[in-house]
Formats: C-alpha cells, sequence, structure tokens
C-alpha cells in the first residue's frame, strides 16, 4: 500500500494545469526538466484553482522511467520523478521501485533550492 506522510504541506494556487503527483514551483506550474520544485502536488487542477502540496515528508510521486529503490530523484519535463545520475537539482529519494513510466512510488521529499 502506498502512503503518504508529511510534515508540511501547503495549499497552492495554480497558474497553469498540474497532474496529480506531479514536482511544481513556487510559480504554481510543473517542474521542467532538471529544475528546483517546491514540493509535489496531491490532486491535479487548472489555473487558478488551490491545491495541497507536499513540502516536506514523504509523498506519492509518478514515475516518468523505470526507478530503482532508493534512487536519488529529480523532475523530468513534465514534473515526474526520474533517476538523478549527473545533472539537475536532486528533489527526492525514492522508497521503493517504479517499473516505468506512470507508476506512482513513494519518495522522501529533499529540501532543494537552486
Amino acid at each position: 500500500m502506498k502512503q503518504s506522510i508529511p510534515i508540511l504541506t501547503l495549499t497552492q494556487a495554480l497558474t497553469a494545469t498540474v497532474a496529480a503527483n506531479r514536482f511544481t514551483t513556487v510559480a504554481g506550474i510543473q517542474t521542467g526538466a532538471d529544475l528546483n520544485a517546491l514540493g509535489v502536488s496531491r490532486v491535479g487542477g487548472v489555473s487558478g484553482e488551490k491545491v495541497p502540496v507536499d513540502i516536506l515528508g514523504t509523498t506519492i510521486i509518478e514515475a516518468g522511467a523505470a526507478i530503482a529503490a532508493g534512487a536519488t530523484l529529480k523532475s523530468d519535463a513534465t514534473g515526474r520523478g526520474i533517476t538523478w545520475v549527473t545533472s539537475g537539482v536532486r528533489l527526492a529519494i525514492a522508497l521503493e521501485a517504479a517499473g516505468g513510466v506512470g507508476e506512482l512510488i513513494e519518495a522522501v521529499l529533499i529540501p532543494n533550492a537552486a
């Protein structure tokens, strides 16, 4: 069973369409490839809506590729989690593996600032 144990969740006003379980920025949009994130959206929404965003603790993130448990994660171009290799902002650590795109996994968020 997937779980989320957030320590801090904030309400964020969206400025664009955001899918659930994606990295988001302070501007209220999905994070782009390799970029900094505020947190992970719990639900999806459209511009003008307010959604809960997990900032600290564990969260559920949508995978953008296969991910090994324990891998450090960054954002792909659509805000999904992918394995950090050599570049980009480190955003989370996968607590479980994902077999491919679209799978939901639990991850520990890493405080970051770029």
